[in-house]
């Protein structure tokens, strides 16, 4: 940068506003947005009240104006724009409690934190944000905003408070000096200097890095995009356009998010001083990569991990490596295993808060493991256990962890495997239902049942325990309220007969002694240890390799228990409740048959129990008549013909074998060469695995898993 000489002067506030008002003093598009809370908007216009110095701001007069915010430029080189560099949120708040609008270069809904509520006490000089139960009807209460728009009759405040005429004449006095204090702030001079308009737009913005490093309290991410769009003008409205589009898709990033995206994506680094010096080209050409890598992941996730939103992670951060791996890999997983072994990590890193601390540092790392090797998850996983210890769940580490802990997002992301369902509609989680996506969490022994039974809401241990992941269901919607001050023992059971394995499919103990409020704590320890032990099988199940399957013998197979590539159905027709013949339970083994065609082939085994216990397929074969073997085999062969298609035989190879004394049907699914669905009187379903079970996917959902897989 060549040697720009400041102009240095002073500014009356008011002439600052009236030339944001004229659109003569206007904002850059490289710079950030609003940030400011309501608390420093209060803290600047009280500090204004008391005298003390607010700092200075700096402008660069130019006639060949950079991109700026919500403003055309007019082409004509003899109109002179005031760019403000560094002041802005100063300004915009003064500009927001003076005028009582929005200045020209701000939308009403980049606003987050509007101060115009803030109010001022005539008596005191106090500032306070509204509150009803202070203000209303209190008339030494006046709006910040009124105080400077219209005259104030103080007068006639003074004499609504006191009677006598000398007291009303001492608190005309302190209204009047007080009111003075604060509408005398637009005649304030503010120090502020000027940077020529022969400097270049790159030297006006290494003179705002100077600036903001020196006092201004920039980020990293902040100073990373406002040279990507001092260079690239349109990059922020880019970004804002595809954050607005993704957040209807319920994944809600924001501008750091995605000026880390693109650092990954361009840079194949994680620190953002590495993208400062790119040229225009290579950012935009990184951003059309990083739009391309953003709508693969969002249509992956869903079915593919029951990641619905990045708010089932517990940092966005923890995608970042992820798209950093596409990128270096022509934008999609090579094939299902490294997808896999990316999900496992993903669960592992959001687990255990990877980037919870020294975030840059560990991404940094994380993205040179990714760039350096071929295959690079056992490594990402390694670091993690370097720093955890481990990467299995105990049931230790539920204890006193509440829905903050980031091991609540994964035991969600768990129960949406499992396919659960409300307790109250009936409704899948993870499914959208309404305008905006919500985690709703009931607590299933009430909390005001346990505050009367012995447990202190004063106590912060009790409150641990009350408020325990172990004591939360997943709901799509707040119906707690239906059973609100109800025991355990009378709504669970009605919910397990509305909803058959409704209870098991979120992990609840089904013993009903644990069930009773005397045996609370008893029942949390069940229930950590049932859904440790599922996450820990889960996150197995995805790393697993096909292989080791096949070379297993049968009895190993059902003792290893259900995964990804393993399913138990007890019968293929028999109704175990009713104890006879019940048609609608061949769609069972028939949606797994293709969930597996669909996924990466799998062993369908009908005769056993979903926990392993092995009661054989006599109940269905006694109904076959003779030669119940070949009856069975041929109802079966006839059920995939219909319901799924001739073309699929092929893949399906059924046999009957004997374990322990009893006959159960083996059947080996291969994958699919093209999309496979089941033909019911719904309609046509489609089914994937996920995790344990079959998981159903929406239209939507399954375009997305279809253009992605074949």
């Amino acid at each position: 940068m060549g040697l720009v000489k400041l102009k240095g002067g002073k500014i009356k506030i008011q002439e600052l506003i009236d030339e944001i008002r004229n659109k003569d003093l206007v904002l850059p598009e490289f710079q950030r947005e609003y940030v400011w809370t309501k608390d420093q908007a209060k803290k600047l216009m009280d500090s204004l009240i008391k005298g003390y110095p607010i700092g200075s701001f700096l402008f660069w007069k130019t006639n060949n104006s950079p991109d700026l915010k919500n403003i055309e430029i007019i082409n004509d080189t003899q109109k002179t724009y005031q760019i403000i560099l560094d002041g802005q949120q100063r300004l915009t708040a003064l500009y927001l409690l003076i005028e009582g609008e929005i200045p020209n270069f701000y939308k009403e809904r980049e606003i987050e934190f509007d101060p115009r509520d803030l109010y001022f006490n005539l008596e005191t000089s106090e500032l306070m944000y509204y509150k009803p139960s202070e203000m209303k009807d209190n008339p030494i209460w006046i709006s910040v905003i009124k105080c400077f728009k219209t005259n104030i009759n103080i007068i006639e405040i003074a004499q609504k408070i006191k009677n006598e005429p000398r007291e009303q004449l001492d608190l005309i006095n302190r209204f009047n000096n007080n009111l003075l204090k604060l509408k005398i702030i637009k005649e304030r001079d503010i120090p502020g200097q000027t940077i020529p308009s022969q400097a270049t737009l790159d030297e006006s913005i290494d003179i705002f890095d100077l600036v903001n490093r020196q006092g201004t309290k920039l980020t990293d991410t902040e100073l990373a995009l406002t040279h990507i769009t001092g260079k690239w003008p349109d990059a922020r409205k880019e970004m804002k356009k595809k954050i607005e589009e993704l957040e209807q898709h319920n994944f809600f990033f924001d501008l750091d998010f995605m000026t880390r995206g693109v650092t990954a994506v361009v840079t194949e680094r994680a620190l953002f001083d590495s993208i400062h010096n790119r040229p225009k080209e290579e950012l935009k050409q990184g951003w059309g990569k990083l739009l391309k890598i953003i709508d693969y992941l969002t249509n992956v996730l869903p079915g593919a991990a029951s990641i619905d939103s990045n708010k089932d992670l517990s940092s966005s951060n923890t995608l970042i490596p992820i798209i950093a791996y596409l990128s270096h890999n022509d934008g999609k997983f090579k094939n299902e295993k490294i997808k896999k072994h990316a999900i496992h990590w993903l669960y592992a890193a959001s687990t255990w808060a990877r980037y919870s601390s020294q975030t840059d540092q560990k991404l940094e790392k994380d993205i040179s493991i990714i760039i350096s090797k071929e295959f690079p998850w056992d490594s990402l996983i390694s670091e993690i256990i370097d720093e955890r210890g481990r990467i299995d769940v105990k049931a230790a580490d539920f204890e006193g962890r509440g829905p903050q802990n980031p091991l609540y997002r994964m035991v969600y992301i768990l129960a949406k495997v499992h396919q659960a369902i409300d307790w109250f509609n009936g409704l899948p989680l993870g499914k959208m239902y309404g305008d905006k996506y919500e985690l709703h969490h009931h607590h299933i022994f009430p909390q005001s049942i346990l505050y009367k039974s012995g447990y202190n809401r004063e106590s912060h241990l009790d409150r641990k325990k009350v408020n325990e992941i172990a004591n939360i269901a997943f709901l799509t919607a707040e119906t707690n309220l239906e059973i609100t001050n109800k025991y355990p023992e009378e709504y669970l059971p009605e919910i397990e007969e509305n909803y058959p394995n409704a209870l098991k499919k979120q992990f609840i103990p089904l013993d009903k002694y644990l069930w009773k409020i005397e045996n609370y704590e008893e029942f949390l320890s069940a229930r950590r240890e049932i859904i440790a032990k599922k996450i820990n099988d889960y996150m197995n199940s995805l790393i697993l390799e096909p292989t080791e399957i096949t070379l297993r013998q049968t009895n190993e197979l059902i003792k290893r228990g259900e995964s990804l590539n393993t399913e138990f159905k007890s019968t293929l027709q028999w109704d175990m409740i009713q104890e006879k013949t019940n048609t609608n339970l061949r769609f069972s083994v028939l949606k797994t048959v293709v969930a597996f065609l669909n996924s990466e082939g799998g062993t369908l085994i009908i005769g056993v129990e979903d926990d392993g216990n092995i009661i054989g397929i006599e109940k269905d074969l006694k109904v076959m008549g003779k030669n119940p073997l070949d009856k069975f085999n041929q109802l079966l062969s006839s059920l995939i013909q219909t319901h799924i298609g001739a073309k699929f035989i092929s893949l399906i190879k059924v046999n009957f074998e004997e374990v322990e004394g009893n006959k159960i049907c083996v059947i080996d699914v291969d994958k699919s060469p093209e999309p496979a669905y089941l033909i019911s009187n719904e309609g046509n379903e489609f089914y994937i695995r996920s995790g344990t079970t079959s998981r159903s996917l929406d239209p939507s959902e399954t375009v997305g898993y279809i253009n992605m897989h074949w």
